[in-house]
């Protein structure tokens, strides 16, 4: 038995990686990825699951971090016209936040922008990306099942050239993949739906937001011309085994037929049938079983009826309204190399950034204590600050991302110059709603209330849950908090009325 077998997961530590370097373009980055020896470096692009898995020993031996996520247009989604179809590519930047404020992808790859809806919150959809979900291969991973569904291409680059395989070939295991030590995903083609198509994702979860899927599915169905019969489908299910299944099987049995009450049913409980689940914390493998037949089924009949769009949130917050590019710096950064951050408008400098994440630099080396480490996973939104003007969990950021950036934390939204300014609307709202209970929670609270207001100054109830959504109050006192950002936005929204009189 070793030592580590009778400590807390929170006390084990790990060795992190000494050096980051932030790539200038893909091409950088894949030359840097080839020189490496075996094993050594690391591509990051949001880092929300690499973190914690370096951190947990999960990925060991990595001694460098080669950051992708200021590379020029990485993030952006573009059109293909074929003769087959129109298939959308997906840079390996592109992240769930971007899927859910892409009109084509919401329009003609729905099940792929639900699925990213559902990821996590805003502060992690503004970093986490859809090829860091493939990568790492958990059944869990929403967005695996709908891009399965949708027949979604991977395109792996290395110095020794590329390879493309359908997503259900990339994926081998349980967070296994075909990915080499010296490869990146730089490309997710997606076919998009055509006129005849319908698409839906579902999820069951324990919770309404931040949760880990019971059970997930990506269902697509295209019909012939007289758009009744079906002429080709695929179902995929997640969170049932060690990887994401596809039910091709299951699918076939549609074919050329309608979906009519009975169709549904009975392919409900074959999809039930066609699979052997776990048991875990979230569920037993028999309460698997009876939701995956119930899951398939309500899918379906959504389809029938070209309701899947009906539970679409119009207007979702996104929390980056403000979000700027920033300039990545050059070189190659260790642990005693100084970085350089305008932090709440101030020009920061101190060492210790690389290794360590952005909420430890700024509470450890800024000595800006008001950001809180409540969960250091990504949980809780405690942590929450703002980074080059979007919302992040900054205890999943590597602090070397902040160089040359723009960081503002709590302390930075107070009106007026030095620790004595003024408070901001939210903040008087949250002493006079009583919003601050233990105060814990309270920092990361503000700081997404206001990227809210500055999105939608005068959000409705629906938008106030989901900027929030990523925020725990273990005091249970949300009333108060939700009562605090409408009455900012009333006051914000008189103030408006008043300078234009």
């Amino acid at each position: 038995m070793t030592a580590e077998s009778h400590l807390h997961l929170v006390q084990i530590h790990h060795p992190v990686p000494r050096t980051y370097i932030a790539a200038d373009s893909i091409d950088h980055a894949v030359a840097l990825l080839g020189i490496a020896p075996e094993g050594s470096a690391r591509l990051i692009a949001g880092g929300s699951d690499l973190l914690l898995e370096i951190e947990r020993g999960v990925r060991r031996g990595i001694t460098m971090l080669i950051d992708i996520s200021r590379v020029v247009g990485a993030n952006t989604v573009t059109v293909e016209h074929t003769a087959t179809g129109d298939i959308a590519h997906l840079g390996p930047m592109v992240s769930h936040g971007d899927v859910i404020s892409s009109p084509v992808l919401i329009e003609r790859a729905l099940p792929l922008a639900q699925a990213c809806f559902e990821v996590a919150s805003p502060q992690l959809r503004n970093r986490a990306t859809v090829v860091g979900n493939i990568v790492t291969a958990s059944p869990a991973n929403d967005t695996i099942s709908a891009l399965l569904a949708l027949g979604a291409l991977v395109t792996l680059t290395s110095v020794r050239g590329s390879r493309t395989m359908s997503v259900n070939e990339f994926i081998t295991g349980f967070r296994t993949t075909q990915l080499a030590a010296d490869e990146l995903i730089t490309d997710v083609a997606i076919p998009l739906l055509d006129d005849l198509s319908r698409g839906l994702f579902v999820k069951l979860g324990n919770r309404s937001a931040q949760a880990i899927s019971v059970v997930h599915a990506g269902v697509v169905v295209r019909f012939g011309a007289d758009r009744s019969t079906v002429e080709s489908a695929r179902l995929a299910l997640g969170s049932v085994a060690a990887t994401v299944v596809l039910l091709d099987d299951v699918a076939r049995t549609l074919v050329g037929q309608q979906l009519d009450e009975a169709t549904v049913r009975s392919v409900g409980r074959a999809a039930a049938a066609a699979v052997s689940p776990i048991g875990d914390v979230r569920a037993t493998a028999q309460y698997r079983t009876d939701t995956i037949e119930v899951v398939v089924s309500r899918a379906l009949r959504m389809l029938a009826t070209d309701r899947q769009r009906e539970c679409w949130p119009a207007l979702t917050p996104l929390l980056n309204s403000a979000a700027v590019a920033s300039t990545a710096p050059s070189g190659l950064m260790t642990a005693a190399d100084e970085i350089s951050a305008t932090v709440n408008g101030r020009v920061v400098s101190a060492a210790g950034a690389v290794g360590s994440t952005l909420l430890d630099w700024l509470r450890e080396r800024v000595g800006l204590t008001g950001t809180k480490e409540g969960c250091a996973e990504g949980e809780c939104g405690a942590c929450t600050v703002l980074l080059d003007g979007a919302a992040v969990m900054s205890c999943l950021v590597p602090a070397a991302r902040a160089a040359d950036a723009v960081v503002t934390t709590i302390e930075g939204l107070a009106e007026g110059p030095g620790e004595g300014g003024r408070l901001c609307p939210l903040q008087d709202a949250f002493v006079a709603c009583g919003a601050v209970q233990c105060g814990y929670c309270t920092p990361g609270f503000v700081v997404a209330g206001s990227a809210l207001l500055a999105e939608y100054p005068t959000p409705t109830a629906t938008q106030i849950r989901q900027g929030l959504s990523g925020n725990l109050c273990r005091c249970t006192g949300y009333k108060s908090i939700i009562a605090a950002v409408e009455s900012a936005s009333l006051a914000q929204s008189a103030a408006t009325k008043g300078e234009r009189r």
